[in-house]
């Protein structure tokens, strides 16, 4: 009886002490950051691109996102933000629709003592200490590349005169002024250059088609070459062309902006003429960023990705996939 008691209590020790070693430590899984970031909406393969690099480095940080939508409207954003504030996030970044009238909702956020990141675009505003960085392309460059390479194609078709129509980007937009700001300086010392019309294309598709439908019955003939804002409104735009029985890419040069995989196709087929890159791959920096302001470190006040020209002046068959 007292041996297979022995046996018994040694069984059970054995059981115990199996357990313990054999037991997981514990792994947290309270998320590093809370961030809300409020994107404009999902109007192009461009903003679509973005959203997913921000969702899946998020998910590779290990910071929790909550974001939101704002379908074109400033109203709509503003109110997300004001979520994010009663929230009690860690950092707020959004994407402005427009540069003005977000002077009050960045106060709230001031006074709540929430870092705020502006992603691609920026606003306008006499007040400092508003947000805490910009994070997104040189706009400007971007246009001031896009103007330097028409002269470039004048100067190799030797054209006597250049007429140019722009398709913008939403009015009041960051890139709308200084895509417009840039190509306008670039050119402003060629005599050849005369921009008949700018007009309003929201950078969406289907605005850049009836905006080129438009141009067309207008001056017609008469146009030498297109600069789109965006590659949304040029792809919206270059079937109007060619139903007015124009060639894009010969008989109208077409520069784009934004570098997405089906502009770079078209690019090769000879239809666009250059693209210029507008990369939407900004969710690592944005997630180091807000980690940093989180800690209370300092960053840059305005952070630029690199960014390159595709054109008919290169070997396109070489252009590596775009991923958006």
């Amino acid at each position: 009886m007292r041996k297979r008691l022995s046996l018994l209590v040694c069984l059970l020790l054995s059981i115990v002490l199996c357990a313990g070693c054999s037991k997981e430590p514990e792994q947290s899984t309270e998320p590093s950051l809370l961030l809300g970031f409020s994107q404009i909406g999902s109007e192009s393969a461009w903003r679509i691109g973005n959203t997913r690099d921000i969702e899946e480095s998020a998910d590779k940080n290990g910071i929790s996102l909550m974001l939101e939508n704002a379908n074109q409207k400033q109203e709509n954003q503003i109110a997300a933000i004001r979520r994010f504030i009663a929230y009690k996030v860690d950092v707020i970044a959004f994407s402005p629709i427009v540069e003005d009238g977000w002077d009050n909702v960045l106060e709230e956020a001031k006074t709540a003592g929430i870092p705020v990141v502006l992603v691609d675009r920026d606003i306008s505003t006499e007040k400092e200490g508003l947000t805490a960085c910009l994070i997104g392309a040189d706009f400007y460059k971007e246009g001031y590349m896009a103007g330097e390479y028409l002269v470039r194609k004048a100067d190799s078709l030797n054209l006597e005169h250049v007429n140019i129509v722009e398709i913008t980007g939403t009015t009041n937009s960051t890139p709308m002024r200084q895509r417009q700001a840039g190509f306008m300086d670039a050119i402003a010392g060629d005599e050849r250059m005369n921009v008949m019309e700018s007009i309003d294309g929201d950078f969406l598709k289907s605005r850049g088609a009836e905006n080129m439908r438009y141009l067309l019955e207008t001056y017609g003939g008469e146009i030498d070459a297109v600069y789109s804002h965006n590659d949304e409104m040029t792809l919206g735009a270059l079937p109007e062309i060619e139903k007015a029985g124009f060639i894009p890419g010969k008989d109208m040069i077409i520069i784009s902006i934004d570098g997405g995989q089906e502009a770079i196709d078209v690019l090769k087929s000879g239809k666009i003429n250059c693209v210029v890159e507008c990369t939407p791959k900004l969710g690592n920096v944005l997630m180091e960023t807000a980690l940093k302001l989180k800690s209370g470190e300092a960053v840059e006040g305005v952070i630029h990705p690199e960014e390159q020209v595709f054109s008919d002046e290169m070997d396109t068959s070489k252009i590596a996939p775009r991923g958006y």
